[in-house]
């Protein structure tokens, strides 16, 4: 099957009450993990890269792992850029095969924020591409993406009417209290789905994104704890809420922090049972099966989109 872009699959998610795991990748190990999870529940995939991934595993490696993907699972695979930051890299993606690209001018006054987003979408749209827009801005950390606490901001409803007309994309990435990083809350976990309700009722049907959505498993925090690193208080989203949202109006979910987490996790168990390990294999074998048991639950428990590719 060749690669698809999200138009199709997500009209199925919204009307299955499901949402698209959007996991991001900047390895085989990684790569290899989600995509043979996703084949042994037969769940569609979007696949992201972000511009730090993409410049450290370079664009033909990884297109080329997603085309060996595509061979093995003949799934339906999106290919996404995450957080594109200008109209020049989202091009270069559309141009190198990415069938999706995100344009993040969350940062920008709304109205640059439209022209910048509208650009990208008439070059994405004359070459098949979709295009995913974003209103609000989410606080945290992740690869090139750094806000503050004080400058994150709630999305507005109002607004998304407006900006989805005249942009004329997808799908729409809201900010309504998660966060980049793991470290999401420093009290209790709170989504604005308040918020999330109003847009849903202002967009009936349009496909809406979350970033910042990784759980923060607690095994995976206590075992990198455990051998010799240090996360006190790393919370994610809880996965009852991520299943409400699934059940609205989001249809994409984005996880990454869980995939690095569990990674590292496992990496360092493995040189903790033998500091003399030297044989890649050895530790990101282990590593590559803890990601796809992770992304196997994350389909079938929290997305709930295993059985629908």
């Amino acid at each position: 099957m060749p690669l698809v872009n999200t138009t199709e699959m997500f009209k199925k998610a919204y009307e299955g009450g499901y949402a698209i795991g959007a996991f991001n990748v900047n390895n085989m190990e990684i790569v290899q993990g989600i995509t043979e999870a996703a084949k042994e529940v037969n769940a569609p995939l979007i696949l992201q890269v972000s511009a730090g991934a993409r410049k450290y595993a370079k664009h033909t490696y990884l297109m080329k792992l997603i085309e060996a993907a595509l061979i093995e699972t003949d799934l339906p695979i999106a290919v996404h850029l995450d957080h594109g930051d200008s109209f020049e890299l989202c091009k270069s993606c559309i141009d190198g095969g990415f069938t999706s690209v995100m344009i993040d001018g969350s940062h920008l006054p709304f109205e640059e924020n439209i022209a910048l987003t509208r650009k990208v979408v008439e070059y994405a749209h004359e070459k098949g591409v979709t295009v995913e827009g974003e209103l609000g801005r989410l606080a945290g950390i992740e690869d090139a993406v750094n806000v503050s606490e004080e400058d994150a901001a709630f999305t507005k409803p109002e607004e998304v009417e407006e900006f989805v007309s005249r942009t004329g994309v997808d799908s729409l990435a809201i900010a309504i209290g998660t966060s980049h990083g793991a470290y999401k809350f420093k009290g209790e976990p709170s989504l604005r789905f308040d918020i999330l309700e109003e847009v849903q009722r202002r967009l009936p049907g349009f496909p809406i994104v979350l970033h910042g959505a990784s759980s923060v498993i607690p095994e995976y925090v206590d075992q990198i704890n455990q051998f010799g690193g240090n996360m006190p208080g790393a919370r994610g989203v809880p996965e009852e809420m991520l299943r409400k949202a699934a059940s609205m109006a989001v249809c994409k979910i984005n996880i990454d922090s869980d995939l690095r987490l569990a990674m590292t996790a496992t990496v360092r168990k493995k040189f903790a049972e033998n500091p003399s390990e030297f044989d890649p294999r050895k530790y990101l074998g282990p590593a590559r099966e803890e990601i796809k048991k992770l992304v196997k639950h994350k389909l079938i428990n929290v997305l709930g989109c295993a059985g629908k590719a």
